[in-house]
C-alpha cells in the first residue's frame, strides 16, 4: 500500500513540473507576432527566404525596423544590406517563416 502512495505523489510531481516547462516557454506564436511587429508590421515586409538558421527578411521601410526588439526574441545578429535583414536565429527561423506567411494570406 505505501508504494501506491509513493507512486501517486512522484506522477503529481511529475505533472506539476511538466505544467511549470511549458509554462516557462515562450508561446511560439507570440514571438512571430512580435517580430512581424519588430519588422514594421506585416504590410512592410515584401519578401522572406530562410536559410538554415538565417531569417532574411526584405522591408519596404527598413526606417521603422526595431533591431533591439529583434534581438531581444533570440536573434544572434542582425546583418542590414539596403532594404533586406539577415537576422540569425537558432533552429525556429524556418517556422517564423512560415508563420508570418500564413499571417499574410
Amino acid at each position: 500500500m505505501n508504494y501506491i502512495g509513493y507512486v501517486i505523489i512522484v506522477l503529481v510531481l511529475i505533472l506539476i513540473a511538466f505544467v511549470v516547462i511549458k509554462m516557462s516557454k515562450p508561446e511560439f506564436k507570440f514571438e512571430a507576432n512580435k517580430l512581424v511587429e519588430c519588422l514594421g508590421g506585416i504590410k512592410n515586409i515584401t519578401h522572406m527566404e530562410v536559410s538554415v538558421s538565417r531569417f532574411k527578411v526584405t522591408v519596404k521601410d527598413p526606417s521603422v525596423v526595431n533591431k533591439d526588439g529583434i534581438k531581444k526574441l533570440g536573434a544572434r545578429g542582425i546583418v542590414e544590406i539596403d532594404n533586406t535583414l539577415k537576422i540569425i536565429f537558432d533552429e525556429k527561423a524556418k517556422k517564423l517563416k512560415k508563420y508570418i506567411e500564413d499571417l499574410n494570406n
